[in-house]
């Protein structure tokens, strides 16, 4: 019942406004996001380079409301790419398809991630399609193949989400084709006609289809996204016994979620961060605490701290 509040409060447009004026949220949200400026994000993903851990840097937003916002949005992806190139981080990007227009029109969204992905290939830097609600799901797997395939964008990934019943077929069909996948639970409010309604259940869904991908081309390249234990040590279990090279894989995390393990993994793996930054944390924040709601008693105890 906390999951689905806070999962359709992440969503509102009045509680957005209460908590983007709260000062005590938008200090709390800190422990989530790494500031809401490039420089911000910049020195966070030196930080961790440091202790041998790799970034993917996002600059929050999603559902832009007109071409004008998305010229702004293409264009701090671009100035962010040759930041990293220029700092020599070992450091990719991540984009919402929706945050470059994908609600607006289906070929503006296309164009605009034209433009990040020729930024990202001229300067070596990945680019992740992030995978939003199942609304959206089967036009970002279609972005993400016309971009791969049809514009040759070979440093063009995806997200699947271990919670819809589509990601078993989706992630069979993508093992073939050279793929690479960032995989993950899902953090948006799904009805159970689409997504399993229990955490049991989506977490064997996870291990099932890591395993599915990585026995499947050699040509794949898989992301685990988990901060679960038994997860981590299920794939690490099954990635030693398959003995699946390392340069097929790595572990994801997010900014300011298990530091300590992260530094952990990062001795026997490569381990990247997901580092989201920019003025449009709320919903961002929200979802981050809706998918571990123990979460909400660190803002409780930070009222009054």
């Amino acid at each position: 019942m906390l999951r689905q509040s806070l999962l359709y409060l992440s969503t509102a447009g009045w509680a957005r406004s209460m908590a983007t004026q709260w000062s005590v949220a938008r200090r709390v949200a800190r422990r989530f996001v790494a500031g809401e400026t490039m420089d911000e994000a910049i020195a966070v993903a030196k930080q961790l380079q440091e202790q041998n851990i790799l970034s993917t840097l996002d600059y929050l937003g999603e559902s832009v409301g007109s071409e004008e916002d998305t010229r702004e949005v293409v264009d701090a992806y671009q100035k962010l790419i040759e930041r990293i190139a220029a700092e020599k981080l070992k450091a990719t990007v991540s984009v919402k398809p929706t945050h470059v227009g994908l609600d607006i029109s289906e070929d503006l969204c296309l164009n605009n991630l034209r433009h990040i992905l020729t930024t990202g290939k001229v300067q070596g830097v990945g680019v992740t399609l992030d995978m939003e609600g199942s609304a959206h799901t089967e036009l970002t797997i279609q972005l993400y193949r016309t971009l791969r395939d049809e514009f040759d964008f070979l440093n063009a990934g995806t997200v699947i989400q271990a919670y819809l019943y589509r990601s078993e077929e989706d992630m069979q069909a993508l093992s073939t084709e050279g793929s690479h996948i960032r995989l993950c639970k899902g953090a948006y409010l799904e009805p159970p006609t689409v997504a399993f309604p229990l955490k049991a259940d989506v977490d064997a869904n996870y291990v099932r289809l890591a395993k599915v991908y990585l026995q499947a081309s050699p040509a794949s390249y898989l992301c685990l996204a988990t901060h679960d234990e038994n997860m981590i040590r299920q794939t690490e279990q099954f990635l030693a016994m398959s003995q699946i090279p390392s340069d097929r894989y790595e572990y994801q995390m997010l900014y300011g979620i298990r530091p300590e393990r992260q530094r952990e993994l990062a001795k026997k793996h490569t381990m990247r961060v997901y580092v989201p930054f920019g003025t449009a944390w709320y919903p961002y924040f929200v979802r981050r605490l809706a998918e571990r709601p123990a979460n909400v008693w660190f803002i409780v105890k930070n009222m009054f701290a």
